[in-house]
């Protein structure tokens, strides 16, 4: 019998496949149907800093009042209305579900926040997932800048906090591995997501207008963070999830033999829909018992790059012999 049991942040997962922060997460009765899908964890759906702030401009710029202080007001009942709401959210997934709650904060800077992750955690939630978005676009700012902010959101948001906390990062950095290196050693994070998914833009040629891409991942986007997570888990002794690109459980075969502990689905679902977590699992199951494992930990990793080797003379081994008579 194949034990599918991992464990991620320490708490302990029947299976490694968590659905990921998305709309699907984002309503009590779509997790509870996650869950009894049978996902390892569900991450809800994130608490939005920009959203919370788009909100309180919209909300100033109709409320017309001579006193100074009402804007005061109006900003902390804008924030804490948001909050609360998502607070009922953590509170009832956890009373209902009977797999670990991961909550999800969506952090551009490190303002107030906190403050709404010790109320995330007095909620009831298992773990926190700290999504940091960043886009290196902007050439006044150096590398070094937009490293600072991870360093500086983390501070503020693990200040005090009592549950353990993942870190959702952007591939974009001059440096990944010395950056999740040095975040690891602050002994604040846990664990890593790889990567976020952006938006991906494109242009219409007969409108000439700016249009978005396709909403959802494929299967060949999996090479970015498949090719990180087996680097990273080699070298950082800290927790792995693995975020684009798993749609069935060869995906999932491949992120857990890189070293990932578990891996996030989020475009699957709306494409299959809930179903497709017993797909992935029964896949997982036999893939298992094809090799004669009855455990993820017998095979976990086998594909991880191990620190010490010279990873850059690996790649440029394998790419000759991928052309390799190609005239």
């Amino acid at each position: 019998m194949t034990d599918l049991t991992t464990s991620y942040l320490g708490l302990q997962l029947k299976n490694p496949i968590i659905a990921g922060s998305c709309g699907l997460t984002g309503a009590l009765a779509k997790a509870r149907e996650l869950a009894d899908a049978g996902v390892g964890a569900v991450v809800l759906k994130s608490l939005f800093e920009e959203q919370i702030e788009a909100e309180l401009k919209s909300n100033i710029a109709t409320y017309q009042t001579d006193y100074p202080e009402a804007y005061d007001y109006i900003k902390e009942y804008t924030r804490d209305s948001a909050v609360s709401d998502y607070l009922d959210l953590i509170s009832e997934a956890k009373r209902q579900l009977d797999i670990p709650v991961i909550a999800s904060l969506n952090c551009v800077t490190a303002a107030e926040w906190t403050s709404f992750a010790k109320k995330i955690a007095k909620a009831g939630a298992d773990a926190l997932e700290i999504n940091i978005s960043l886009l290196p676009s902007d050439p006044r700012k150096s590398c070094s800048d937009y490293e600072q902010v991870y360093f500086d959101v983390v501070a503020k948001v693990t200040d005090g906090l009592s549950i353990p906390v993942a870190l959702k990062m952007s591939s974009y950095s001059s440096s990944l591995a010395s950056l999740v290196s040095r975040l690891f050693w602050t002994g604040k994070v846990g664990g890593f997501v790889l990567f976020n998914r952006y938006y991906q833009p494109d242009i219409d040629i007969k409108t000439m207008t700016s249009t978005s891409a396709g909403v959802f991942s494929t299967p060949s986007d999996i090479t970015t963070p498949l090719r990180w997570v087996a680097l990273l888990s080699g070298m950082v002794d800290s927790d792995f999830a693995a975020s684009t690109g798993v749609h069935d459980g060869t995906g999932a075969v491949k992120m857990l033999l890189a070293g990932a502990r578990a891996v996030q689905v989020v475009s699957t679902l709306y494409q299959n829909g809930t179903k497709q977590v017993g797909v992935i699992e029964n896949e997982i199951r036999s893939w298992m018992a094809s090799h004669s494992f009855t455990t993820i930990e017998q095979f976990r990793g086998r594909l991880a790059y191990r620190f010490g080797t010279d990873q850059s003379a690996f790649e440029r081994i394998q790419f000759m012999k991928h052309y390799a008579g190609i005239v």
